[in-house]
């Protein structure tokens, strides 16, 4: 992928949105290729935004996307706070609600793709509105 110049300060280097962006395309394409389908993506709600929405069958998937150059700091899965969960929860309510759906009427799920280095990791149901 081709660098971007980001400003004075930080040339030839990707902004923080730019690297955003990158990493939630890479996994789009790896949960493409493990046949879930693409629905959107950076979908903004009063009080959140839900990095990819996906289908897996007849489940619908808000997916959270992560990454850290390394596990020194803890990896990418650990930086997901409750404090985030219950933002991604309720933008995801907020979209359902616009689609005229629920968390009673919609099979739905909440799934981290988190990149470490190289690594990636998918954790399927890694919370839900239970939680």
């Amino acid at each position: 992928m081709a660098q971007i110049p980001a400003g004075a300060n930080r040339p030839g280097q990707l902004t923080r949105k730019q690297t955003g962006d990158a990493w939630e395309s890479r996994a789009r394409c790896w949960l493409e290729r493990k046949g879930l389908r693409f629905i959107a993506a950076n979908v903004r709600e009063r009080g959140g935004e839900i990095d990819l929405i996906m289908q897996d069958k007849l489940a619908t998937v808000f997916v959270e996307v992560r990454y850290r150059k390394s596990a020194f700091f803890g990896g990418a899965a650990g930086s997901i706070t409750v404090a985030k969960q219950r933002k991604l929860l309720h933008a995801a309510r907020l979209w359902l609600a616009r689609h005229n759906g629920s968390f009673d009427t919609v099979d739905c799920r909440f799934d981290v793709v988190a990149f470490t280095g190289n690594d990636v990791e998918w954790i399927q149901n890694a919370f839900n509105d239970h939680s």
